[in-house]
Formats: C-alpha cells, structure tokens, sequence
C-alpha cells in the first residue's frame, strides 16, 4: 500500500474580483481594487491588472489610487462573496471526503490513498473544471505531498492554471523560487537570509541545518524543513457542527437594555478572542435571552467567516434588539457563535481601516502574552463607532 501523500491546495483567483465580474463584465480586463474608501480604507483584493501597478491587498486604498489613478474602486458586497464560497464548498463537500476550508477562497483537499483507485491529480483537475463550470469563476489549483508545496504550487499555477509537483520533485521545484515564496517566513526572517547571501530556495537548501539553528534557533529546523518541501501538518476536516458558547445569568433580573448589552458585548470579545487564538471563524451568531418563568427564546442569523468583534458585535445587538422586548425582565443571556470553519481571521474587506488591523493584533499579542482578557474595550461604550479605545485592566 502506499503511504504517499497526495495533497491539492485550491484557491479562487482574485476572488472577491472575480465575482464582482461575473456581476458586471465590464470590469474583465481592467485594474479593479475591491475594499475601503480612499480616504480610511485598504485594498482587500485587486484584479491582476491592478497588481503590475505594484498594488497588493492590505495596502491602503489611497496609495494604490496615486500607483494606478485609473483603478476602478468598488466597495464589494459581502453576500455575494458568502454565496459564491458556498457554491465552491459546497461542490467541494459533495466531491471529497476530506477538506480543509482556510479563507473564504482557499481550501486544502487530502487524497491519500486514493491512488489505489484513481489518479489524484485526474480527481483534482475534474474538480477544478467542474467548479469553473458550476461557479462560473477562475480557480488554481497546487498538488504535492505536503501542504506548504501544494500552496506554493498553486502560487506558481496562477492565474487560472494548475501544477502538478511530482512525489521526489520538491526541491527542484522549490529551488529556483525566492525564499519570499515561502509561506510564514516573515520579512525580517529573509532580510536576514539575504545578509549571507541567500535569496533562491536553492541557496536555503544547500546551508546546513546546525547553521540556521545558530542563527534562528529554534526557527531553524522550520526554515530548513520548508525549503526541502518537509512538512507533516494534517488537514484538519471542516464541520459546520462546531460551535462555542458563553452564558450568564443574572441573581436578579435585569431589564435595562444598556447592562444587557453590557454583558452580551464583553462575551463577544472573549468569543471572539478564543476563535482568532484557535486560527477559527464562525458564520452563524446566536442570542439566547430567558426570562424569570423560563420561557428561553432563541434567535439566529448567518454571517460571512469571520473572527472580528467589530463585525460580530453589531449583530449580536440587532439580536438582541429582536429577541427580547424591551420591557420583560431576563433572567439568563448567551451568545453562541457556530458554523466554525478552521482559517485565520482575514483582514475584513469592506470596513476594516489601517488603524483597525494594527489595532486587532496588538490586542491579540498582548492578550496571547499575558492571558485572556488582558486588553478589551472599554465595556459599556459603543462599539461600533469608528475609534476604539482599548484600556489596560489592571
């Protein structure tokens, strides 16, 4: 029996243009930049027309416009990219047995073992073309025997294109690429690889492992497995049946809105908090409001992936708003956020500002350093607004 690894990486190209294309085909073939406004905001995605102008996504929005004055800037709408990855996951749900959803338009897909009964890579380029076909939208895909070479893979077949990396072939494949091609290797990591000289994988592959040690401690045997294609990690399953909850009750009920609300925010934060630390997005939220006679009422509503309190909180008060009255004393309030797919939370395309995403991880770092809960909004103030104001609990 074999124990080769047959690993695919799928990835949607230029999604979130892509599907605003198939809207209006006008924009095929022009520089398009989908995000922020001019002023605040940052580019979440942009067509590859966009990119020669040396635009990526997370650059603020103005500075793409002064790279290409022409691009056409669209503010995106969030639904039709939910339906559009769903129609994807979905096609990919009823194909394969074992997948791995990580963004909205990215999926890791694990065919070991089918080689007893098919050629894998047949499998994958069946899937690719019947997703086009369904979808209507462009898609890449990467296959190798670890996950790191799959994505890379998929990075060399954009856009629109596939690529195959034979079992044995990792380090030829690898070798002629920069080292900046591999994923998580941070910048000041490579600026340092570039001091001694080495800039292709090739140059990586050929240093001694005691050598990186030395240099990157115990960062070096990661960066000397990676230039050799090495890499074990799973596909860990999607389940739409996961979900994390928070309740309270109250020892005696409580009818004003503001304290509810109070409550319900200060759970968000540390729900949310938990899915970022466990690289998770939810796209369900739930309230959960009983009253003195328990009688328990139940509301919930569907939302993109996301792991951001400034997207889930609003929500959880248009919840609230629906669930409870306005009058009647509540004796318990929850919040459950469910539908988890595992994926890091993605920079939110449409209201996130420069300030926002720096703000998210140094909450998350200071929070991963020194426990939960650390750093949190000021509680009772509105969320929402543009300007956070996080405080130190002491």
């Amino acid at each position: 029996m074999s124990n080769k690894r047959y690993i695919v990486h799928i990835d949607l190209d230029s999604f979130f243009v892509s599907v605003e294309r198939k809207f209006n085909p006008e924009l095929i073939g022009k520089p398009v930049l989908i995000g922020g406004s001019a002023d605040r905001g940052v580019v979440a995605s942009c067509s590859y027309e966009a990119r020669k102008y040396g635009i990526h996504s997370a650059m603020p929005t103005r500075q793409a416009l002064k790279l290409c004055p022409h691009a056409i800037v669209i503010h995106g709408t969030h639904g039709r990219y939910s339906e559009a990855s769903r129609e994807v996951t979905e096609i990919i749900d009823n194909a394969i047995p074992l997948y791995q959803k990580t963004s909205v338009d990215e999926f890791y897909i694990d065919l070991t073992g089918m080689d007893r009964f098919y050629d894998p890579y047949q499998i994958a380029s069946d899937l690719r073309q019947k997703i086009m076909r369904d979808t209507g939208l462009p898609i890449s895909f990467g296959m190798a025997s670890s996950k790191t070479v799959a994505k890379m893979a998929t990075n060399q077949a954009k856009p629109n294109g596939q690529l195959l990396v034979p079992h044995g072939g990792e380090m030829a494949f690898l070798a002629p690429l920069p080292i900046s091609k591999i994923p998580m290797l941070g910048e000041s990591t490579c600026k340092k690889l570039y001091e001694y000289g080495i800039e292709k994988i090739g140059d990586l592959q050929k240093v001694e492992l005691r050598f990186l040690q030395t240099v990157f401690g115990k960062a070096g045997l990661f960066i000397w497995e990676k230039a050799r294609g090495i890499d074990h990690s799973e596909i860990v399953p999607h389940s739409d049946r996961k979900s994390i909850s928070s309740e309270h009750t109250f020892h005696n009920d409580v009818a004003d809105r503001r304290t509810l609300e109070t409550i319900l925010v200060s759970m968000t934060e540390e729900l949310s908090y938990k899915l970022r630390k466990e690289d998770k997005l939810a796209s369900c939220l739930a309230v959960k409001v009983r009253y003195s006679n328990f009688e328990t009422h139940t509301l919930q509503q569907k939302i993109p992936l996301t792991a951001a309190e400034h997207i889930l909180i609003p929500g959880i008060k248009n919840l609230l708003k629906k669930a409870w009255n306005g009058h009647r004393p509540v004796r318990l309030i929850g919040v459950r956020l469910s539908n988890l797919a595992t994926g890091r939370y993605q920079i939110n395309l449409f209201e996130d500002n420069e300030e926002r995403i720096r703000l998210y991880q140094a909450m998350d770092s200071i929070n991963f350093k020194f426990g939960d809960k650390t750093v949190c909004r000021a509680a009772g103030m509105e969320i929402g607004t543009r300007n956070f104001n996080p405080f130190l609990k002491g």
